[in-house]
């Protein structure tokens, strides 16, 4: 079976350079193409080398909104730059008001311009939304919005917006963190997901599966005995970050539990799943 993974951020320095080790994990693991999204100018350029060194990886440019505060004036024109230099898409952008201290001052200035850069070069938008999914809706509405549609990453809304956004032309990618305990309402609203919207993300590193069910772990100076990756690894990734770091190729243990969410055969999901990846992210 062929992974897809709709949503990480590979590029992230809490992997301490081992990137080349990891893909190679995911490749052994049938992961085929990924979705690695930049978060601010500091980081695009690791994104796009990724890409041009890894033909798994698909780039994706964008200005986070817990990164505003740092934004140059010519923040957009470096942006089209980044997208003039590969094929990629828009992301990760959006709107939040959850993070403590962080101003929604300009977030949707700055949102509104980078969906515009995505419509106006047909190319997908990947979007981080916290507790502002009716403003999201509306603006999304009122806006030029990608052909090709946009991806919802780790889709947390309500069940009464999936059509509404669906038919603005949302998918919504789904991540192993809602295997966890008390993300019910989450599992249930995937369940009416329309069935040719839905993907699956790692969000990789962060966005950990619940560890009983986690196949590849990295933790502590190494990767632990069992993952199919090898290599050194920090010994205080973790440490620093507060949190353990998620392998990309659960991606396919995050497969596994969704199949078995939606009561459906992994082969029909995985290639289900596949067609509606190249829908969305075609030319990528």
């Amino acid at each position: 079976m062929n992974y897809y993974d709709a949503h990480n951020h590979l590029q992230d320095e809490r992997f301490g350079g081992r990137q080349s080790n990891l893909i190679a994990a995911c490749v052994k693991a049938g992961v085929r193409r990924m979705v690695v999204n930049g978060s601010c100018p500091a980081d695009w350029p690791q994104v796009l080398a990724l890409a041009r060194e890894h033909p798994q990886v698909i780039p994706s440019f964008g200005y986070h909104p817990w990164h505003l505060g740092d934004r140059a004036a010519d923040w957009e024109a470096n942006l089209a730059r980044f997208l003039d230099e590969i094929a990629s898409g828009v992301g990760e952008i959006g709107l939040d008001r959850w993070k403590p201290g962080l101003s929604y001052e300009s977030q949707e200035e700055v949102f509104l311009a980078q969906l515009r850069l995505a419509a106006a070069r047909a190319i997908p938008a990947s979007i981080h939304c916290l507790r502002a999914w009716g403003r999201l809706e509306q603006l999304l509405a009122a806006n030029p919005r990608p052909a090709c549609g946009f991806l919802l990453h780790s889709y947390g809304g309500p069940l009464e917006m999936v059509k509404p956004l669906a038919r603005l032309g949302a998918y919504f990618s789904f991540p192993g963190y809602f295997a966890r305990p008390g993300k019910e309402r989450q599992r249930e609203v995937f369940r009416a997901v329309p069935p040719d919207r839905l993907l699956i993300e790692t969000d990789a590193p962060d966005q950990c599966l619940p560890s009983a069910l986690a196949q590849f772990r990295l933790h502590g100076p190494c990767i632990e005995a069992g993952a199919v990756c090898s290599g050194d690894f920090p010994a205080d990734a973790a440490r620093t970050s507060g949190r353990p770091l998620n392998h990309p190729a659960n991606l396919v243990v995050v497969y596994d539990y969704v199949a078995g969410m939606l009561g459906e055969p992994i082969q029909s999901l995985a290639a289900r799943v596949e067609e509606n990846f190249h829908r969305l992210f075609r030319g990528l």
